[in-house]
């Protein structure tokens, strides 16, 4: 856990988007806490870090996402040498396909 974002008000962000259930009450509760690039910015980044996770190149990675090449770059450092959330999230949402 990085110790530079931890809180009270970042758990109560976190403990409230864990209430959400629905992709349609992410819609709603993201829309009124973020801005629209915000949503985008965080979607791509995501979106990204996906690719690299299935060993996409950085190339096909701008041509479908338009993500810049620093972009990129932050997103695989964080695969690399950060806290493993996006591993974990993609592992779920695969478990999640499998169990359907």
């Amino acid at each position: 856990m990085n110790s530079k974002i931890k809180d009270d008000s970042v758990d109560f962000l976190f403990q409230a988007i864990l209430t959400l259930k629905t992709v349609d009450e992410c819609y709603n509760f993201f829309e009124d806490l973020c801005t629209v690039p915000e949503i985008k910015a965080m979607s791509q980044r995501l979106l990204v870090a996906h690719m690299l996770s299935t060993k996409r190149v950085y190339s096909d990675i701008v041509a479908e996402t338009g993500a810049s090449t620093a972009t990129i770059s932050r997103v695989n450092r964080s695969l690399n040498y950060g806290c493993d959330g996006y591993e974990l999230v993609f592992q779920r949402l695969e478990d999640g396909k499998n169990s359907k």
